[in-house]
């Protein structure tokens, strides 16, 4: 089973920026596809940004387009989130999580990690 751990997230004033990684162990993550979601209390969880095993990148909040990109390094085993020019409604926790499998399924992850908390106020 892999173990997935999202790390990187604080608080960061309107504008600014922050890369989250997620890390991986116990399994290989190369090849298979990744994602990142994102979660408010009392507020149902969203797709942010997804990765394919090949590296196609999928977006599910237009709010986030052009502001977030995902990426990966397999042979770190690592996942990232770079997110630029951050607003207040970014805040929330953020999860990281993978898929069984090479293409972007949302509803279908396989594993999720622990999540990082972004707050994003002056």
């Amino acid at each position: 089973d892999v173990q997935l751990q999202a790390f990187g997230g604080g608080l960061v004033q309107p504008g600014g920026s922050l890369r989250l990684s997620c890390a991986a162990s116990g399994a290989t993550i190369a090849g298979y596809a990744m994602t990142w979601f994102r979660q408010v209390a009392g507020m149902a969880r969203e797709g942010v940004q997804c990765i394919s095993g090949s590296g196609e990148r999928t977006d599910y909040q237009d709010s986030a387009k052009g502001r977030f990109t995902i990426s990966r390094d397999d042979a770190k085993e690592m996942v990232y989130l770079q997110m630029n020019n951050l607003k207040p409604e970014d805040s929330a926790w953020y999860y990281c999580a993978s898929y069984a499998k090479s293409e972007c399924d949302p509803g279908f992850e396989d594993y999720w990690g622990q999540g990082t908390q972004v707050t994003v106020s002056s």
